[in-house]
């Protein structure tokens, strides 16, 4: 491991020569549509009625995917492009044969639009099939953005862009008008063409209808296999630099005898296109004040579990650092939660500086960021992360990532190493294939023992059949100070088996749509290969019917073996040995496009010697598309051998959506681990495409009991009421 992978990354990268594109594929396998070159004020209302949209190219209609992969769609769908100067503008037509059962129920920024009518833009700017953008609008005119991510196979939601979208409703069926202004994106200079796709979900048909490959195998976030957006012009990107000051203001109290603290802060944030396809960026005394919480979860495991990155310097050009193909939340190379987070408290950022982009099929990103002291800790550190990406062969890349410093100030913190990644969206002339593999190195002072990592994946995801085999090396001492390992001094291997018919005709009355037959096997070693901890899920039920709705039946073998006694809750602790239980699960869901939905989990059986139930709700209500009533709850009862422990954990969110652009939500959560009740309120007013207001207010309340751990009431925590203001300015 000490130079081979790294040597024959390095080498794969040597010998690829020049930027690696899709633009040498034949014209005649990727469809194409023209874009209208137009220097016309276009009004972003939804009505297609200015005359640039009677004329031009255009997309005539869709292919279905689901439920019948090649149909024709239920409705036609047309879509037109106009590049201005400055901007994308799309108008996309969506007839509906019946229009009044349109499914539409969010409006919020952000929101999951896959259970209900949208549509999907997807963008390859590079036109290198490796990464992209996505914009979703729905017909209430809700918008969803994102960075595509693993190679196609998911996307970062958490990623904002500027841009603007309208809808209307009409005899017809819904249209939809999106701006993208070319400042939004990076992109490759001298283009004339980038990579486009578009899909359309008909949620009450539970119907898909794509653009470019309309096949099951093909994910629409795989941008290999997306068409042509041709006549591009070169876009008009001024100087390119964008200012976001911002203004903070806060009072709160921070325990019950606390006194009232008040506040003002003043933030920056700045980038600079170095051309059309890198951004700097600064940050100067940043505030996240409107990044939402974290929802509180359980955890039955001996491991710390992993919080998604929520905060908007962080996101920005997130997708260059992702590294190592089936490393996943069991390795990560660079966490950016590890920066401005200690043990859920915030640290102050007081200036950081990213570099982000591409340059001829090389992506690159550079971090460096530098917080303050908190209280008596040695939190005011300087802390920094390089990685860079080459883009080999039609769909693969090669890469190395380096981090520098610690969040404590710990000295000689590193870490190294390289991925290489081979992909193809045409193994067997239509699958997906991928193999992977990556290593790390890191130290730090006064570390002994095994301080590197290395795994790899093959990967063989398609519709009917989906493949994957992954291994994980970690030494016992390997513990990157700006990343993330749960569990270190262990060997993992993964087998999943997933395959997903779809039957024709009834099963026991049902019209089933999909079955999803699981396998996913899973054992943990040492480094010596005694076995630690394994499962076996098993999934012999799990049917998504027609209408949308599904159930499912689970049993999972497993074991762990404990070393030194383990804690399960504050008053039962499992002491070391081998254990060995089967579990089972009962999971029933309501399809997502009624006024009604959720989920209803059961998990019961074996567990350490006794027994545990975990049973979990999810539930939707959609009185309309201004008021949404959200409800998750976990309650979790075990008996073991040591002792008895219940877990409860209870959450709800009220999103009451004015408009697209002016919502508030207000969510509440209680667990009784902490034994407390924690209130966010958030209204979020889009008062421009480029400017945005937040008023926050955050309540807490602990829970009192008396010597018998009866509850006596509840008494006052803390509280914070903010504001936040802030603007871009474009030039």
């Amino acid at each position: 491991m000490k130079g081979g992978l790294l040597a024959a990354c390095l080498t794969t990268w040597a010998i690829s020569v020049g930027p690696s594109t899709l633009s040498a594929q034949s014209a005649a396998v990727r469809p194409a549509l023209r874009a209208s070159s137009t220097a016309a004020r276009i009004r972003i209302d939804g009505h297609l009625d200015e005359v640039e949209w009677l004329t031009g190219d255009s997309i005539a209609d869709l292919t279905q995917i689901e439920p019948r992969e090649g149909a024709r769609p239920s409705g036609r769908t047309v879509v037109r492009v106009l590049a201005l100067p400055d901007a994308l503008v799309i108008g996309i037509r969506a007839d509906d044969p019946e229009p009044d059962r349109i499914t539409s129920f969010a409006r919020q920024r952000d929101a999951s639009l896959t259970s209900e009518d949208h549509l999907r833009i997807v963008l390859d700017t590079y036109l290198d099939g490796r990464s992209g953008y996505v914009f979703i609008v729905n017909p209430a005119g809700a918008r969803y953005d994102a960075l595509i991510a693993n190679q196609g196979e998911g996307e970062n939601s958490n990623w904002d862009a500027v841009w603007e979208a309208a809808t209307i409703r009409t005899n017809a069926g819904w249209a939809a008008e999106i701006r993208i202004p070319v400042k939004s994106l990076l992109f490759r200079g001298g283009l004339t063409e980038w990579g486009f796709n578009v899909e359309r979900r008909v949620q009450r048909l539970q119907e898909t209808d794509r653009w470019s490959s309309p096949n099951r195998d093909t994910k629409i976030n795989m941008t290999s296999r997306a068409g042509l957006l041709t006549g591009l012009p070169a876009f008009d990107l001024g100087l390119g630099l964008s200012v976001r000051p911002s203004g903070t203001a806060e009072i709160g109290r921070d325990g019950p005898a606390a006194t009232t603290d008040a506040g003002v802060a003043v933030s920056l944030d700045a980038t600079k296109r170095i051309g059309a396809n890198t951004l700097a960026s600064l940050t100067l005394n940043t505030d996240f004040a409107e990044t939402e919480v974290d929802t509180r979860r359980t955890n039955l495991t001996r491991f710390p579990l992993v919080f998604p990155e929520k905060r908007t310097f962080f996101l920005e050009g997130s997708d260059v650092f992702d590294f190592g193909l089936g490393s996943g939340d069991d390795v990560r190379a660079f966490f950016s939660r590890r920066i401005g987070l200690l043990s859920g408290r915030e640290v102050p950022l007081t200036a950081g500086f990213k570099l982000n982009g591409r340059e001829s099929g090389t992506r690159f990103g550079a971090l460096v960021v530098r917080t303050r002291d908190v209280d008596s800790l040695p939190t005011g550190n300087g802390m920094g992360v390089v990685r860079i990406r080459q883009n080999v062969l039609r769909e693969s890349s090669v890469g190395i990532i380096a981090t520098a410093g610690d969040p404590l100030g710990r000295p000689g913190s590193w870490v190294g190493g390289a991925d290489f990644t081979y992909q193809t969206t045409r193994f067997l002339g239509d699958k997906n294939f991928l193999v992977g593999v990556w290593g790390l190195m890191m130290d730090r002072d006064g570390l002994t023992g095994g301080r590197r990592a290395f795994g790899g994946k093959i990967d063989y995801p398609n519709d009917l059949w989906d493949l994957a085999f992954v291994y994980r090396r970690v030494g016992e001492s390997f513990d990157p100070s700006l990343g993330f390992v749960p569990r270190p001094g262990v060997q993992s291997f993964n087998l999943n088996l997933v395959y997903q018919p779809r039957p024709k005709g009834r099963i026991m009355g049902l019209r089933v749509r999909q079955m999803f037959n699981e396998l996913f096997t899973t054992l943990v070693t040492n480094l010596d290969g005694r076995w630690e901890s394994y499962r076996v899920f098993t999934a012999p039920v799990n049917w998504r019917l027609e209408s949308g709705d599904r159930f499912e039946f689970n049993l999972a073998p497993a074991g762990e073996r404990l070393d030194a006694p383990f804690a399960i809750a504050d008053t039962v602790e499992i002491p070391a040995g081998s254990y060995h239980w089967t579990r089972w699960r009962l999971e029933a869901g309501l399809a997502s496009k009624r006024k009604v939905s959720g989920q209803l989990t059961w998990w019961f059986g074996g567990f350490y010697g006794g027994h545990l139930s975990e049973l979990s709700l999810t539930g939707t209500l959609r009185p309309s598309p201004m008021l949404i009533i959200e409800l998750n709850a976990g309650h979790n009862v075990g008996r073991v051998p040591q002792g008895r422990f219940v877990q409860d954990v209870v959450g709800t969110r009220l999103r009451v959506n004015v408009s697209p652009d002016l919502q508030v939500s207000s969510y509440a959560q209680y667990d009784n681990g902490s034994r407390r009740i924690g209130s966010n309120t958030r209204l979020r007013w889009s008062f421009a495409p480029q400017g945005e207001f937040f008023l926050v207010y955050n309540h807490n309340l602990d829970e009192e009991r008396d010597l018998l751990n009866r509850r006596t009431g509840w008494r006052f925590a803390s509280n914070q009421l903010l504001t936040k203001l802030q603007y871009e300015l474009r030039y």
